[in-house]
Parts: structure tokens; sequence; C-alpha cells
């Protein structure tokens, strides 16, 4: 039986520059650091999270939508805040740039996109106070 997922793997031209995104600006905590002979393992998760991001060496583009459409195209990772709107002033002053000016009010609560340095989209959101008790993970 599956019990978890483990990691989610972003591809990124540059880990250390990466590492630097991911903690530095947005905030999420260094993991995993290992030199091995088959490349750097080296992970990232959100505090208090047993999730873990892999920031994995790959040449430029993989893994990226060909076409992504702004506010509609999510990132391969949907980071979750309890207050998108105070998170999103913390990161804009931290250098974060967003594809939108604020974040914005939808169907499930409250989203907005960015980009790390590598450009992996990395969708934030808000789930509504009112939920929709579905349950399916949309959004």
């Amino acid at each position: 039986m599956l019990t978890n997922v483990m990691y989610v793997t972003l591809y990124v031209t540059d880990q250390d520059r990466a590492l630097r995104f991911y903690t530095e600006q947005l905030g999420l905590e260094k993991r995993i650091d290992f030199p091995n002979p088959g490349g750097r393992f080296l992970t990232v998760g959100v505090p208090g999270s047993p999730v873990e991001i892999l920031l994995w060496t790959h040449s430029a583009a993989a893994g990226q939508p060909a076409e992504p459409v702004p506010g509609a195209t999510p990132g391969p990772v949907i980071l979750e805040s309890d207050d998108l709107r105070a998170d999103f002033k913390v990161f804009r002053d931290r250098g974060v740039t967003f594809d939108q000016p604020e974040p914005e009010d939808y169907g499930f609560g409250v989203r907005i996109e960015t980009a790390d340095p590598d450009g992996n989209r990395i969708s934030l959101r808000e789930r509504s106070r009112a939920g929709n008790g579905n349950g399916n993970g949309n959004g």
C-alpha cells in the first residue's frame, strides 16, 4: 500500500540558486543536502510538512509546459497558505515576482502564480474558508 508522497521533483539548472529561492524567498527549509556520485540530492520542504521538493540538476526547460497561461496553468508544485495575501506581501518584499499584481479570488479560495529562477511554475493557494466539502483537491 502506498502511504505518502515522499518527493516532488523540480528540475533546476543551478541547485544553489534554487536553494536560495526556496529557502530565503519562499521560506521553505532545507531538508537533505547529500552529494553523491549520481548527483547532489537536495530537498526542501514546508516546515512541518512531510512532503519534500527534490531540486534535481537538469537542462533548462525540462518538465515545463510548452505555453503556460498566467493564472490558468498550475505549477507542478502548489503550496498552501493560511493567509495568502499577507504571505504575498512578504514574498514580494523578498524579491519574488508574480504573474499578477495581487492574489485573486477564484472558486476554491485565493490564488497567485510565480516561477523559480529556472521557470518552474509555483502556484500559491489559500483554500476557501467556506470550503467546498467534496475533497477532490481541485484548485
